[in-house]
């Protein structure tokens, strides 16, 4: 049996355009709190990993027990990252051209590669983000549209009724005004979620740029040929 009273009761007993649109929002709100807690998890481990593979890089006394040290934890964002910067500075120390020429070479060049590393774990961890901020952005007005919606019925059947009685009136406003509520219920978490994901997201490319940088300074310090103090 449908409740007659209670939220439920106002959303199972709405007008099937409000019904769509509440429809719609809960789909929102539960495709978003997924993305919430999937992201949540995926950050703080990727954050721990990135900021243990760091420390263990710059503790290692050489270039290749770092990255050796990074690559044990697996397939992180760090080994990703130092793995692709390696493949690069394999190349180039193959490449057949003059010693000069490649120490002029080998800094720009793993700077635009390990830039390149950076954004694309950026690229992957962000990625679903942005449905967080269309919720955010668009819940409320769906959830308005829904209300304005519900109103224009209720309205409706005042004419047919030919009764502006309040008992008439208020339980069609009071459906309409659901999905506005609702639609705040879907926006709030996901502006929330938003925002503190968006600080996780910016500690972790904080940890890998450092991780960039100092690749590049152990590369010029214990690769000869890369050395700029040499000839």
């Amino acid at each position: 049996m449908i409740p007659e009273t209670g939220i439920l009761g106002m959303m199972l007993g709405a007008t099937l355009g409000v019904q769509l649109v509440l429809g719609l929002l809960v789909l929102m709100s539960l495709w978003s709190w997924t993305i919430i807690f999937t992201k949540v998890i995926l950050y703080k481990r990727t954050r721990r990993q990135v900021t243990q593979g760091y420390t263990l890089f710059n503790d290692a006394p050489d270039l290749s027990e770092g990255l050796q040290a990074v690559s044990r934890d697996g397939n992180t964002a760090l080994s990703r990252v130092g793995l692709l910067a390696v493949g690069e500075f394999r190349k180039l120390e193959k490449a057949e051209i003059d010693r000069e020429r490649k120490r002029m070479l080998v800094k720009d060049t793993l700077r635009r590669v390990l830039r390149q590393g950076v954004n694309e774990e950026m690229k992957r961890l962000s990625s679903s983000l942005s449905f967080l901020a269309t919720c955010a952005n668009a819940a409320p007005f769906i959830g308005l549209f829904g209300t304005v919606w519900g109103i224009m019925n209720a309205f409706h059947s005042i004419g047919l009724s030919q009764s502006a009685a309040l008992a008439t009136v208020a339980p069609g406003i009071s459906e309409a005004l659901v999905t506005t509520a609702i639609g705040l219920v879907v926006a709030i978490p996901a502006t929330i979620a938003y925002n503190y994901l968006l600080s996780l997201l910016g500690e972790v490319e904080t940890e890998l740029v450092n991780y960039a940088g100092a690749f590049l300074n152990r590369v010029e310090r214990e690769v000869s040929w890369a050395s700029s103090s040499k000839g």
